[in-house]
This record gives C-alpha cells, structure tokens and sequence, in this order.
C-alpha cells in the first residue's frame, strides 16, 4: 500500500497529492500557470550550482536529489515522486543549489516558473503553508538518509530505499545497480550482494534495471527504525492536517 498518496481528490485536475490538497479555488489562482510535461528517465531537473528553472509537482515518476563531494562522488540524500515536488529552493527564494536534481523513473509532472509561483503564494497563504509543510518533511527525509547511512547496514538501508520508491513507483521499481550504488553510497558489488540477499529472503526479485516487491511487510521488519520517520510526518503535516 502507498504510505504518502491517499486517492486522488475528486476535485482535483491533478494525481499530485500535494496540489490535491488544495481547494478548487486555491488551484485556480495559480492553474492557467502550471504546464504538463512528460520528463525521460535521465533527464536533469537542476544541476549544482546552476539557476533552477522550474519547480515540479509530479504525477508519477521519480526524481532523485544527489549530494556530490568536489570529486565528483555523489550519494542521493532524498526522492521525490506524486506526493511532493522538486526544485524546493525556489519556494524558499533560492535560484540555485550545491545538489543535482535528476529523473531516476519516467515522470509527468506539472511545471510552473518560481515567479509564477512566488504570485501564487502570496494570494494563497494556504498553498504557501502546504509546500513549506512539504519542505519541512524534506528535511526530515535528507535527515534520515544520514542517520541511515551513519548508523544501519547495507540490507536495512536497502529495504529502505526500496519502500521508498515503492510508495512512489508501485511494486515495480526500473532501478539500475548502479543507481542502487548511488542510492547507497556503495559499490555495486555490494548492491548485488545485497539484492541476493534479499532475493533469498523472498522479498524481492531482481531482473536487469527492473526490482520487483513481494514482501513489503518483510522489507519494512528487515528496514526497522531506518524507515518510516518522514513518511509519518507526511501523513501529520499533509494528508491528517
């Protein structure tokens, strides 16, 4: 079951849960703004250091933000699928970022240029409220990456990292070893040792760029504490709000 998106609002245009929070009228102050596009798997949302065009509400998909160290060496720090939006700087009044924003699974998503947005706040405290609720989360999530990475092992902080992108994704997640790796902070042999091992454990099985959930309830025993801190934000600041 996904722990962040309830079913989308009969109201709404959207499948973005945050932009489904929304009343009808708060939507239109800031709908005729917003543009659909569709977003290839690769693609770069924003790169470090460089002015970040758009902010994005998806409404499927998933986008990765990547921390990297002068050599070049990244770690992904936090994910982003239907329950949020990407490009959180400009919300704050920041045109750019030392992390690297990039597409990790085909996305749609709904786009809209930070002054655009930036109106939309200032004539709709409630939406202004919603997306600095959403950051807050963020935060917890970036939070509780390095607490994971710091303080569990490889298999847990995997189980993690799949429950993520399952709640975002479903139970067919197109992730590379590679970007396990990146996920992880690890080299690949360790992602495919990992993935044996929980292959052997029945709770998931693991083809070519493609990982299969079949046993959440055992990827959230094996996860333990590593997971379920931001989602449960989520569910107080957003969706029980």
């Amino acid at each position: 079951m996904n722990v962040l998106s309830p079913e989308p609002s009969p109201m709404s245009f959207t499948d973005n849960t945050l932009l489904a929070r929304l009343r009808q009228e708060e939507l239109q102050v800031f709908a005729s703004a917003l543009e659909r596009i569709e977003l290839a798997r690769g693609e770069n949302l924003h790169e470090p250091f460089q002015p970040i065009g758009f902010v994005y509400f998806f409404e499927s998909g998933l986008s990765s933000e990547i921390a990297r160290n002068p050599q070049g060496k990244g770690i992904e720090v936090g994910c982003v699928g239907r329950e949020g939006f990407s490009g959180l700087p400009l919300v704050l009044g920041v045109d750019r970022s030392p992390h690297h924003s990039f597409i990790q699974a085909d996305a749609v998503a709904w786009r809209i240029s930070a002054t655009e947005l930036h109106k939309a706040m200032e004539a709709s405290p409630p939406l202004a409220k919603l997306l600095f609720r959403y950051i807050h989360v963020f935060m917890i999530q970036i939070a509780s990456a390095a607490l994971a990475d710091g303080r569990y092992g490889v298999q847990q902080r995997l189980a993690r990292w799949l429950l993520m992108s399952q709640d975002r994704l479903g139970n067919e997640l197109p992730l590379t070893h590679d970007f396990l790796g990146l996920m992880l902070g690890v080299r690949r042999p360790s992602v495919t040792d990992a993935l044996h091992l929980l292959e052997g454990k029945h709770l998931i099985k693991a083809e070519r760029g493609l990982i299969t959930v079949r046993d959440r309830k055992g990827l959230e025993e094996l996860a333990g504490d590593a997971y379920g801190v931001p989602e449960a934000e989520y569910r107080r600041l957003i969706l029980e709000a």
